[in-house]
């Protein structure tokens, strides 16, 4: 179940329709969402500014859409003043459609704002960025270090947010010797989310996966160092794991402190692909969940595949596994005797959208 946007064509008579939107009628909707369909990915021209959809399955679903055009021809010039416009404890979906451009900024979606849709158009995902080039070691107008979690160049801390056809960037390239080069292209933070078809570039933590439930769909995901980080619960499946490394490296990293927790990342049917040595995962936590079921890995994984963070202990508790993975890079010979073992049924509740408790908010 896929589509696609309105092409460039249609672009050329957005400035016909009434794109922005009141906030009175933003808020006046008694109806709260309490899950993410795919009209949530879409932006329907023919029915913008159209309030009369009396569709049942669209019922207290209305959306309003806000355009982003670096060129000033939209209602915004920048994504940040796009999000600014949408009212705190809005209660039903803001769709924010992001017109081809580099879009040099910080972008920050507090918690106050939920249901919001970044969207782009998907023939020009990788002509469509948000950009920027903080790092940890950065100092702030204070003089204090930013630290890793404040170098995002995108930070999302509301609640069922969704984006399609966006690339995330941080443009930092982390020197291996250097001192504070963790940078981090996207933090989510919120709780139900859903990314598909985008892409994250960075290098070292490009995504910083923090907390809640989320949902990667066939997107693409870079870097060098555990370019996958957090303490979230989420679902990665169909994407494409790019490593960039020049030698040694690793792809996840996940923070788990305690069984009772549960949180992990699952990659499943995912492609590794790229260059250097590097591990699947590191164990960041003591109990650290990362999970890897009908994936492809190139021959770029190193033989023992897993590490204990140099934290020995870690090795009783750490839950790392590999399940009916392939590629050159999957031969299990040399794999660290710690890792897990699955069988078909221990593998279910980790390779479907049950995982990130998608039944309750997702209708995908």
């Amino acid at each position: 179940m896929e589509f696609l946007l309105f092409g460039v064509v249609l672009v050329t008579i957005l400035c016909r329709f009434e794109v922005g939107f009141s906030l009175q009628e933003v808020t006046s909707t008694s109806n709260k969402i309490s899950f993410i369909g795919w009209d949530d990915f879409k932006v329907d021209f023919q029915k913008m500014g159209n309030d009369n959809n009396n569709d049942d399955d669209n019922k207290g679903r209305r959306s309003r859409v806000i355009v982003v055009d670096k060129n000033g021809n939209g209602d915004s010039l920048t994504v940040q003043g796009a999000i600014d416009l949408v009212p705190n404890y809005n209660s039903q979906r803001v769709k924010i459609f992001i017109l081809p451009g580099i879009y040099r900024e910080k972008v920050l979606i507090p918690n106050t704002k939920p249901y919001i849709s970044l969207i782009g158009n998907q023939s020009q995902t990788s002509e469509t960025v948000i950009s920027w080039n903080d790092k940890a070691s950065d100092r702030d107008n204070n003089g204090f270090q930013l630290g890793t979690y404040s170098s995002a160049s995108v930070s999302i801390e509301s609640d069922y947010f969704c984006a399609t056809a966006i690339t995330f960037e941080n443009t930092v390239i982390a020197d291996p010797a250097g001192y504070g080069m963790q940078a981090v292209a996207l933090r989510i933070s919120g709780d139900k989310a859903v990314f598909y078809k985008v892409r994250i570039l960075g290098t070292q933590d490009t995504l910083l996966d923090d907390t809640g439930t989320h949902y990667f769909y066939k997107s693409y995901i870079q870097g060098s160092v555990d370019f996958v980080f957090g303490t979230a619960r989420s679902l990665y499946k169909d994407c494409v794991l790019q490593s960039t490394a020049n030698y040694a490296g690793a792809v996840a990293a996940h923070h788990r402190n305690s069984p009772r927790e549960n949180t992990g990342f699952s990659f499943v049917n995912c492609m590794v692909r790229g260059t250097g040595n590097i591990y699947l995962g590191r164990a960041w936590g003591d109990y650290s969940r990362i999970i890897y079921a009908f994936c492809y890995f190139e021959k770029i994984i190193t033989s023992p595949g897993w590490s204990d963070w140099d934290i020995p202990s870690r090795q009783k508790t750490a839950e790392f596994g590999e399940y009916h993975c392939r590629g050159a890079g999957a031969d299990r010979k040399g794999r660290v005797p710690w890792m897990k073992s699955f069988n078909d049924e221990q593998i279910k509740p980790y390779i479907s959208t049950n995982y990130i408790d998608g039944q309750q908010w997702l209708r995908l």
